[in-house]
């Protein structure tokens, strides 16, 4: 029964980090697209606490994954490579979290380079990443 309820919050304080990193790329979005240093001042304000905050629900997500794979062996074992690949794929997540963090303090420090349609495209990463994360744990294909 235990084990149900850390699985319920990992799966929630997962689909919460994954709100905040579908979420930031659009703020950069209008970052990269708005001249008005009011505007941009508002909207770094924006990032920058949805990006702690953000951080904070990740760091609590993969405490409580590696609750479930370390405590509970979820994943362990023969026939669980597909837990090799969500954690290949978990691993880019954390990598994308941090591409983010990256580029907010570009935009703090006035050195964003991109354009809005480079932020656009970045915006599409973290469902995919999500897709296949799900798919992994959901269908277990190896």
């Amino acid at each position: 029964m235990a084990m149900l309820w850390v699985k319920t919050f990992h799966i929630v304080f997962i689909a919460s980090w994954f709100a905040g990193l579908f979420y930031l790329p659009r703020i950069f979005v209008n970052l990269a697209q708005q001249s008005d240093e009011t505007v941009q001042a508002t909207l770094l304000g924006m990032a920058r606490r949805l990006y702690r905050f953000t951080t904070i629900l990740a760091v609590v997500a993969i405490v409580f994954g590696m609750w479930l794979y370390l405590g509970y062996r979820i994943g362990v074992g023969p026939g669980n490579g597909w837990m090799h690949a969500k954690l290949f794929f978990v691993l880019l997540v954390i990598g994308y979290h941090h591409a983010c963090g990256v580029m907010l303090r570009k935009f703090e420090q006035g050195k964003n380079t991109r354009s809005h349609k480079f932020y656009r495209w970045f915006n599409e990463v973290p469902v995919l990443l999500l897709l296949v994360v799900v798919a992994l744990v959901v269908v277990k294909p190896f």
